[in-house]
């Protein structure tokens, strides 16, 4: 099956907003359940786009970005999955998952290689918070957005195009070296993304939970896989809830503490 082309514009520019709204908008656009239905309507095949969103959807559920480090994308493997469920008549959806991983693999370094690109201009962004130039940081976050959603959106035309081959085509054609620094930038930026986190977030009080958390992780990654971040996500929430039940009780009791504000979050 081939697209028209008002089709392909279609599908590239809701791409490049999707792209935009992973990191940004927050919408939830991107995710594949969304996503999928989207192109689908858009390819004339609601009923296939939702379909392939939905497992799509269910395949990514428990793989979450930790930091810089990027799991396969979910935009653009949510697209191009759908994408060939229509064009190839594909009426298995795992067989559809499959051939779409090599674009999800693109989006995963398109990513990381904005990620690394923007990295040295925060200090820029600094310089400018430093002057009031406001102006300034909107220019630069609009180039970040743009960037991404640009590349995004070209390997989706290229896939349109080309279809199925050019993925692994792609792949292929820069050296293994340039995959290879990608892939040890994503696997640094995991921990840089934590020592963040951590440095703005962590009090001393927290320490327990994190260990427990630590713990917890290694256990529960040998029997659930991919969907033991989800349930240590759930635990946590519980813990929230909980803590704060406690401590809205403890207020009401009048046994709260009457000393001045602190750090941490």
């Amino acid at each position: 099956m081939e697209f028209n082309f008002l089709q392909i514009l279609l599908v590239v520019l809701v791409t490049f907003v999707a792209a935009i709204d992973q990191f940004n908008f927050l919408e939830s656009f991107y995710r594949p359940i969304v996503i999928g239905p989207i192109v689908g309507a858009i390819l004339g095949d609601l009923n296939t786009g939702l379909i392939i969103g939905g497992s799509y959807e269910l395949m990514m559920i428990g793989s979450m970005p930790v930091g810089g480090a990027q799991p396969p994308n979910a935009v653009i493997g949510g697209i191009m999955a759908t994408v060939f469920a229509i064009s190839m008549k594909i009426t298995d959806p795992q067989a559809a998952l499959g051939i779409s991983i090599p674009f999800a693999l693109l989006g995963q370094y398109a990513v990381i290689l904005t990620f690394t690109v923007m990295s040295p201009l925060m200090s820029k962004a600094d310089a400018m918070a430093a002057e009031a130039n406001t102006k300034g940081i909107e220019y630069l976050n609009y180039f970040a957005m743009g960037a991404l959603g640009l590349l995004f959106a070209v390997v989706v035309f290229l896939g349109l195009i080309f279809g199925q081959a050019i993925g692994t085509t792609l792949t292929e054609v820069l050296p293994t070296w340039v995959w290879t620094g990608l892939g040890a930038a994503g696997g640094m930026m995991r921990f840089v993304g934590f020592a963040v986190l951590m440095k703005v977030m962590l009090s001393k009080d927290y320490w327990g939970f994190y260990f427990a958390g630590f713990a917890l992780a290694n256990i529960t990654d040998s029997i659930l896989g991919g969907a033991s971040l989800l349930a240590i996500a759930l635990i946590g929430i519980a813990i929230a809830i909980y803590d704060f039940q406690m401590n809205v009780k403890i207020k009401g009791l009048g046994l709260a503490s009457k000393g001045g504000d602190s750090d941490g979050i």
